[in-house]
């Protein structure tokens, strides 16, 4: 195992993602690519199982380092954004232009959130977009910044700004044919890509610390587990995994090469954490 204590932070990264997550991997942009262009993968397809804000495969995808994406997230809310973003990219832009960013608003795209229709993609796509871009650091059963009352040094709209939202969306529409978005459990989506040459994929599970609050669907020890079993299966497949830096992780990946890295969090407040990749056995670690 090395101990890197590689800093992510001064890494120039481009911004395309239009979700905010907690940890988000976008930082990992400059790795990632290194790591492609080693394993000669710039014309191959880059997967992401637990996607989230997929920030790492959209910069990958229109900065030309790879050819295709898969953007993958169990949770039904998050693919509904990726699927609206994806099929609507005009009327979910115009919903984001005349969006009232107010704390009426905010309780109503709740309510559409957790209790709306799940197959109309578009309504939940977009509440859950609101959702992430009006609460404090994007965490969707977390409250609105300012508070309730919008007494806070912020408010509601600190993190909207319509123009640059929509850009990113327009920006993600021009590849939109180099997208593939699916929901289903990440394992599916692990085993159907790692038959499958010319593809790297990155695995970013929920964490084992803290996960409840950051995911909607987090994990117990059974399903990291479950990953343990099925990423240690694929030794031929060019695959990486991040996790918090916990002592668990040594344990369900023995045999396999792992190296510490730095990364800056924005959940509550910014704090800089230790976490650790790990790597496949036939995957060119640059």
């Amino acid at each position: 195992m090395t101990n890197s204590g590689t800093d992510m932070r001064h890494h120039k990264k481009p911004i395309i993602s239009p979700l905010r997550y907690p940890g988000g991997k976008a930082s990992l942009y400059t790795r990632l690519r290194a790591i492609v262009r080693a394993n000669e993968l710039t014309s191959g397809t880059y997967v992401e199982p637990y996607a989230g804000g997929a920030g790492a495969a959209l910069g990958l995808l229109v900065t030309g380092q790879v050819r295709r994406i898969v953007i993958n997230d169990l949770d039904q809310a998050i693919y509904a954004f990726w699927k609206a973003a994806i099929r609507e990219p005009r009327e979910i832009s115009r919903m984001i232009q005349k969006a009232d960013l107010t704390v009426a608003e905010w309780s109503r795209q709740k309510d559409i959130y957790l209790n709306g229709p799940r197959d109309d993609y578009l309504s939940l796509g977009f509440a859950t977009f609101f959702l992430n871009r009006t609460n404090r650091s994007g965490v969707l059963n977390g409250g609105p910044i300012g508070g309730m009352d919008q007494t806070g040094k912020y408010k509601i709209d600190a993190r909207f700004n319509r123009e640059t939202l929509v850009e990113r969306l327009r920006l993600i529409s021009l590849y939109s044919k180099k997208i593939t978005i699916t929901n289903t459990d990440g394992l599916n989506i692990i085993k159907r890509y790692s038959k499958r040459e010319n593809t790297l994929i990155y695995a970013d599970p929920p964490y084992f610390e803290k996960a409840g609050s950051l995911y909607l669907n987090s994990f117990e020890h059974a399903h990291h587990s479950s990953l343990a079993n099925c990423l240690n299966g694929a030794g031929e497949a060019k695959w990486l995994l991040t996790y918090d830096n916990v002592p668990t992780v040594a344990e369900l990946y023995p045999d396999r090469r792992r190296e510490i890295f730095s990364l800056n969090y924005s959940a509550h407040r910014v704090t800089k954490a230790n976490e650790i990749m790990v790597f496949s056995d036939s995957l060119v670690v640059a």
